[in-house]
């Protein structure tokens, strides 16, 4: 059975004060495994990118806990959820972010020159542009690390992101959306790309999204529906 990297247990969460609150979910619970590609599907205001924002610790659940490789995050202080964000999780999201003033090589790595500039440990900066090189080619924009985003398209803008999100070899890669913005043959580029990254190189990706296209390329798939996760039969 594959290992089991990040898990949401009994999770609940709600906004708003008093009767004009909205609970998004109660006591939700969700298994994320090593190497395997998860597709949760919702139309928008389900829940599904604050699920996301709780697994990847950028936000707290009111009830309930996060628990990363076994480590519970309930307690963590926001130092310590930060270095673990940096250090084992990759985010991906409908826009690519990229920095317009630096190259597609300087944005690739810009989560190292983060952790060096705040003094934590990580790779040096030459690997870490060997590592950025090394992705680029894989995703087939080995031509493209002296480009500025500009000079990109939107299809290469979100495979460059996917770069930066995998630099530092995150345990879990979670992605919002992250075909949102562009035509079915880039969409799917990224959809295979996110897969092979999951069977080849044995991460846990967690993507949601409304595009029932992602499920053909999928491990599981998971339908949020009024609060509650409902699976995909097999």
């Amino acid at each position: 059975m594959a290992e089991t990297v990040l898990e949401a247990r009994g999770i609940s969460k709600r906004y708003g004060m008093a009767a004009a609150s909205l609970q998004v979910f109660r006591k939700l619970d969700f298994v994320v495994q090593a190497a395997s590609f998860c597709v949760v599907l919702g139309p928008s205001g389900s829940g599904k990118s604050t699920l996301l924002n709780l697994l990847g610790l950028m936000d707290r659940p009111d009830e309930g806990e996060i628990v990363f490789s076994g480590r519970a995050t309930k307690t963590l202080g926001e130092e310590a959820r930060s270095l673990l964000r940096n250090q084992r999780l990759g985010f991906i999201f409908q826009f690519d972010s990229l920095l317009p003033e630096f190259t597609v090589l300087e944005n690739i790595t810009m989560p190292a020159r983060i952790a060096a500039a705040q003094g934590r440990p990580g790779a040096s900066m030459r690997e870490s542009e060997r590592r950025g090189l090394e992705l680029l080619e894989r995703l087939g924009l080995a031509r493209l690390p002296q480009r500025l985003p500009s000079q990109c398209s939107g299809g290469e803008r979100q495979r460059i992101a996917l770069c930066r999100a995998l630099l530092n070899r995150p345990t879990v890669l979670l992605a919002d959306e992250p075909t949102g913005n562009l035509d079915k043959q880039n969409g799917e580029m990224i959809f295979s790309d996110l897969k092979a990254l999951a069977h080849g190189q044995g991460a846990a990706v967690v993507m949601v999204t409304h595009n029932e296209t992602a499920c053909g390329y999928a491990d599981r798939v998971l339908r949020m529906r009024e609060g509650a996760l409902m699976e995909d039969a097999k």
